[in-house]
């Protein structure tokens, strides 16, 4: 399946392609200060290892400006400078080799400043992202409307793309973030039914996880859905690595990038299990994610039904009697003690990694399929039917004459 792209222009930051039928990148920024350029610097490498496309940089200060030059020979991502009320920031920013400017016309909001900074950005040959923020939206258009309700956000980013285009600069993407998720949804369709400049995704000052992660899932995933967004962001109260991470994972897991990493998948449990699916499960995960191999992998608590659900993973796991049940696609391949099954799942995803599925499948112990039957069949006589299928049957059955 796979989401068919709302069509826009493409701009380049760096070498990094945006818009216009691109790949949806991965956005984050350092926590960093700035003119600290060793600290900054590591933080961007570890943002770019764990799955940033494009890092941005707040350049608060001539100190912060002197920072970004002395970086930008080292940096392995493009840098965009995040610029906030001081416009000849935004000038020493490009002076200093940047790759793009975020402009917040809340408060940069003289026309003369920002046809300067367009002016000189456009010599420089990089693009500026209108960043409208529904915190610090101009204070005419929230009187103007009552609030940040999304026709504001969209109309503030299209003064700002005016002012731009008068100097014949182009080279723009915009987002309209918002922190109520519904809000901000709209807010992006009403702007992409407005414009054909490429669109960057968040939900702005989401919190920390586990609910900031959930905000930002909720809305950026229902636009890329929609075909919406060139770009995205999560704005967690969290190491920027971790935003860097669920970005990745989640164009993933929506089909928009190609899987580099582990995906693990787990069972919820029940009562059959015999063995913690929980601590299994992330033991597996931490121990598996260090390798960085990119391969769907299965976690289920017991052999009577995992295998059978987890057909569609590359590599899976499933307990029973004291012993796990190793699976490739469904196909049992190997029993190990149950002491060292994950041990055994680590050195298969190796091997899977190495030599392909069909090798693997190749070299299976032709006795474990058997083995794993019997002790399903075992499992079943002793445990009964743990999801009593059949009474569950029978009694919707009865309701439907």
């Amino acid at each position: 399946m796979s989401f068919e792209r709302r069509q826009t222009r493409q701009l380049m930051v760096g070498n990094v392609p945006v818009g216009g039928g691109a790949p949806v990148t991965v956005q984050s920024m350092t926590t960093t200060k700035t003119h600290d350029v060793d600290a900054t610097l590591a933080q961007v490498y570890a943002l770019a290892g764990a799955g940033a496309d494009i890092v941005r940089i707040t350049c608060n200060t001539v100190e912060a400006a002197q920072g970004l030059a002395e970086m930008m020979p080292r940096t392995p991502v493009p840098i965009v400078a995040d610029i906030h009320y001081q416009y000849k920031l935004a000038l020493a920013a490009i002076e200093a080799g940047v790759s793009a400017l975020r402009l917040n016309p809340g408060n940069i909001r003289k026309e003369e400043h920002i046809k300067a900074v367009a002016k000189e950005a456009l010599n420089a040959g990089i693009p500026i992202r209108i960043g409208v923020n529904a915190g610090s939206l101009d204070k005419d258009l929230l009187a103007k409307y009552g609030g940040p309700v999304p026709e504001a956000l969209v109309e503030s980013a299209m003064i700002e793309a005016k002012y731009l285009d008068d100097v014949d600069f182009h080279d723009i993407k915009i987002s309209v973030k918002h922190s109520n998720v519904p809000l901000m949804i709209e807010s992006y369709r009403l702007l992409a039914d407005t414009t054909e400049y490429p669109l960057h995704l968040g939900v702005t000052e989401a919190g920390p996880p586990p609910s900031g992660l959930i905000k930002s899932v909720a809305g950026i995933s229902t636009l890329l859905s929609e075909g919406i967004g060139d770009t995205i962001r999560f704005s967690l109260t969290a190491d920027p690595v971790e935003e860097a991470k669920a970005g990745k994972q989640l164009l993933e897991f929506l089909g928009l990038r190609e899987r580099s990493g582990l995906d693990l998948i787990a069972c919820p449990s029940c009562g059959r299990a015999e063995v913690d699916v929980i601590s299994v499960a992330q033991e597996a995960n931490d121990r598996l994610e260090e390798l960085e191999l990119p391969i769907q992998v299965a976690v289920m608590g017991c052999v009577v039904n995992g295998p059978g659900e987890a057909r569609e993973a590359d590599l899976g796991l499933a307990a029973g009697k004291g012993r796990g049940h190793l699976f490739i696609k469904g196909e049992v391949v190997r029993v190990v003690d149950e002491a060292d099954m994950v041990d055994a799942l680590v050195d298969e995803a190796l091997l899977l990694s190495e030599q392909g599925i069909e090798a693997r499948l190749a070299a299976r112990d032709v006795s474990a399929a058997d083995l794993a039957e019997e002790t399903r069949i075992e499992l079943l006589t002793s445990q009964g039917d743990a999801n009593d299928a059949a009474g569950r049957r029978a009694a919707v059955k009865a309701k439907a004459e």
